[in-house]
Formats: C-alpha cells, structure tokens, sequence
C-alpha cells in the first residue's frame, strides 16, 4: 500500500499571451505567470484567466495545469548565478518557469502518470511531464537551461482537470496514486536519452 503524500499549494499563477525576445526573434508565449490572491475557477482547460500559445504541446485538456515544485528555486537561483544571468541570489518570483500551481511537498520521482491530485475543492489527475523549449530557455537567460531541465529531471507536470472547481494558495492538497505505470522522472529521462546525442 502507497503511503499518502501531502503537498501544499504556494501560489496560483496565470498569465495572458504577450511577446517574448526568444533565440533572436520575437515570439508569442503565455509562460509568464503572475500570482493571483483568492480562488481562482478551473475548468477543463484550466484556470480563468491563463494563456497558452502552442497549444501543441501545452494547454488543452490533457495539459490544463502546469505544477512546478518549489523545491527547485534554489538550483535555479544557483544556476543563473554560474551563468553570469545573476549577480546576487535573489529569490525568482512566483511563475518564473512559467508554472500555474507553485507547490511544495511532492517531487518528480514521487509523482507517476495517473496520479490525482486532491484539492479541497477540485481534482486534477497527473498526464505528462514538461518538456522545455527555447521560451524557458529565454525567461531563465541561459541556452542550456531547457537541457538542464530535462536533463535533471526537475520538469514538474502537468494536469489534466478531473473535478473543477476552484484553487487557491495555502490550500493543501492529496497525492493519491494511479497505476504507477511511469513516473514523471523516468518519462522526462526517457526523452533525455532520446535527445541528449
């Protein structure tokens, strides 16, 4: 029997399309999120009031929500600062990687596709890991950061919405498991070794 896992939303994030400077051009992103206090609806495709562009790889039902766990602040911090994008170890606002759901408590190797996500006023179940394009790389300030992210596993995943409802920051929430078919580390290394030649 799996042990029941607890996490905590931080902070709920959304954002509308605007343009993004991207590997010498100018380009479309909804990557940058902003917090919103309150509950915030979610339906099918997501939380009121957020963006996506490429709906090819992120948005739609199966990639409504994008959570990213907080844990990762401190190597990002760190990896900006040995990048020289960075002078001092400032903290990175909420919805800098671009995330709907800040949360902390559950990390990539705990969480498997088919997992659900248990909030007190709505379900998301566990669908894919992130997998980085040159936008990230753009908000990060460094070309190897979409690598790194795959690369290290610390991609976070998205969601598909079960139950709408509503979210908020400071709400808890359940991990409960699916089939454990595959986990979110081992689906983002499996595209890694894919890739990494």
């Amino acid at each position: 029997m799996n042990p029941v896992v607890e996490g905590r939303v931080q902070h709920v994030c959304v954002g509308t399309a605007r343009p993004l400077a991207a590997a010498g051009r100018t380009v479309l992103s909804g990557i940058g999120k902003q917090p919103v206090d309150g509950a915030v609806a979610v339906g099918p495709l997501g939380l009121a009031g957020d963006e996506q562009v490429d709906l090819s790889v992120h948005g739609g039902l199966q990639k409504a929500v994008y959570a990213y766990p907080m844990e990762h602040a401190a190597f990002w911090r760190r990896q900006r600062q040995t990048h020289g994008v960075s002078l001092f170890d400032e903290p990175l606002p909420p919805g800098f990687v671009g995330e709907n759901l800040a949360i902390e408590g559950v990390l990539e190797p705990g969480v498997w596709v088919g997992d659900t996500l248990h909030f007190p006023r709505c379900v998301l179940r566990v669908t894919a890991p992130r997998e980085p394009c040159f936008k990230f790389n753009a908000v990060m300030g460094f070309a190897q950061a979409a690598r790194l992210m795959v690369r290290e596993a610390r991609c976070g995943f998205y969601l598909a919405v079960e139950q709408p409802g509503t979210l908020a920051a400071g709400e808890a929430f359940v991990l409960r498991p699916g089939p454990r078919a595959l986990s979110i580390t081992e689906a983002i290394q499996a595209k890694w070794a894919k890739h990494r030649n």
